[in-house]
């Protein structure tokens, strides 16, 4: 596992280090005290592991995870002081941390659980999402053998074929990890709607509707594509435009 530690603390570094020279097939690549150095080094370094501290200057942790995208997401794995409301985020969000100090067996388990998650890159996708879902929510997305993170307001639309389902930006399309259900039943935000039993739209991106029938509308995207609003979906999009 090569693996990149994150701290601004040079102590706090050290200690990682000296610990991590004891577990086993990692080798560590590289150190960085702030956020803007971190995505540096992982863009550079490709590191399989980042542990990763919160508070740091220039750029903290959090908006770090913000930023990765690409072909190669590494594990991330939380290292913060105790506090309370952040533990319990990442707790309902199954997000792996360690507690400052790091103990040894904690350090290696969690090298372990991230050596397991590192085997598929669409479940470090996830955890990725995961982590920056603890202040906003991202989408993963799909495109060849890459895996990227979407922000929901560069969605324009989820389409179901078949059993693929692919997330519509502006440019370009990526496969979804999950059933369009699974989607639906994680989005919190409120300006997507199911429109079909097919698709969901970011009603931000209509830009004009129009009617097939009583009782069907044709709604028309901001990248031009058109989707079909079921007669059983009618209302929802309704009432989101006021119409």
């Amino acid at each position: 596992m090569k693996t990149l530690i994150v701290d601004d603390e040079p102590i706090a570094r050290r200690v990682l280090r000296e610990e991590l020279e004891t577990v086993p097939a990692v080798i560590i690549v590289g150190e960085a005290e702030n956020g803007k150095q971190a995505l540096q080094q992982i863009a550079a370094l490709r590191p399989d592991l980042v542990l990763l501290d919160l508070q740091m200057p220039v750029m903290g942790g959090f908006e770090v995870v913000r930023k990765l995208g690409g072909g190669h997401l590494p594990v991330v794995v939380i290292v913060t002081a105790f506090d309370q409301h952040a533990i319990e985020a990442f707790e309902a969000g199954a997000v792996d941390y360690l507690l400052k100090p790091v103990g040894e067996k904690q350090l290696r388990r969690a090298v372990e659980r991230a050596r397991k998650l590192s085997e598929s890159p669409s479940a470090v996708a996830d955890e990725v999402a995961r982590i920056a879902s603890v202040e906003t929510r991202k989408i993963v997305g799909r495109n060849g053998e890459e895996y990227v993170l979407l922000d929901p307001d560069e969605i324009l639309a989820f389409q179901a074929e078949g059993e693929l389902v692919w997330i519509v930006t502006a440019k370009q399309r990526f496969l979804a990890t999950q059933s369009l259900r699974v989607i639906e039943n994680h989005l919190k935000e409120q300006q997507f709607r199911r429109v079909h039993r097919n698709a969901i739209v970011n009603v931000n991106h209509v830009r004009k509707m129009s009617a097939l029938s009583s009782q069907r509308w044709l709604v028309t995207l901001s990248n031009a594509l058109q989707v079909v609003v079921s007669k059983r979906q009618a209302h929802n999009i309704r009432n989101v435009l006021r119409w």
